[in-house]
């Protein structure tokens, strides 16, 4: 375990906005794991500079938890043909948003506009597809309070498999009402939602890049 370096607290304490940790959140390449499967701490997303959804969502909400805020999970369960999801509310007011780390145009930042959670995870439902066009959203889980983890997580260098152990374990909610059928989404729908921003390729050179530079 190492602790944060002074620069690396620095920036993290100017992202005391969610519209800042968004774009700090969204200038991270995206991790496809191909080394395999990784659960990153934020200090190792700061260092190794990529994240996937769950290691973004807990790098915002140790953020959130520098600024007085609670560092909040929220999991997104779908059929076992969709890759499920993890974002990070915030309460504003009265109202919920959400801070989420995506390598599609869909599935991205709320604004704190929603009543409560359930309100919160329906505005992803209509949007979460397969590229056929099958609409996967199909439970929530209840908030997950990383505080509940203690201290030294944040600066783990092992991967933190617990957290997604627990996300897994927490009391979930079901969307979809028994035996209703769901229209697909229509084909422009899912032109949009094949679009990607980190295409794999991409990652790929950026990580050998990355890899051999004291070599070539």
């Amino acid at each position: 375990m190492t602790d944060f370096t002074k620069k690396e607290i620095s920036i993290l304490k100017k992202l005391n906005t969610p519209e800042k940790l968004q774009d700090f959140v969204n200038a991270i390449p995206f991790n496809h794991e191909l080394s395999g499967p990784t659960a990153k701490s934020p200090a190792r997303v700061l260092r190794e500079g990529s994240a996937h959804c769950l290691e973004a969502a807990i790098l915002a909400a140790y953020v959130f938890s520098l600024h007085g805020q609670k560092p909040l999970l929220l999991h997104l369960q779908t059929t076992p043909n969709d890759f499920e999801h993890v974002v990070v509310p915030f309460k504003k007011g009265k109202f919920w948003g959400a801070i989420s780390k995506t390598n599609h145009s869909v599935l991205r930042y709320r604004d704190p506009v929603y009543k409560n959670i359930r309100e919160l995870v329906m505005s992803y439902f209509h949007e979460y597809t397969t590229n056929d066009g099958q609409k996967t959203l199909r439970k929530y889980s209840e908030v997950l309070d990383l505080r509940a983890f203690g201290t030294g997580w944040e600066t783990e260098e092992q991967d933190l498999w617990g957290i997604d152990v627990e996300l897994g374990k927490i009391k979930h909610f079901d969307i979809v009402p028994k035996g209703l059928k769901l229209r697909k989404a229509d084909k422009i729908e899912r032109l949009v939602g094949e679009t990607v921003e980190w295409p794999i390729l991409k990652a790929r050179k950026k990580t050998l890049a990355k890899k051999y530079k004291n070599v070539v």
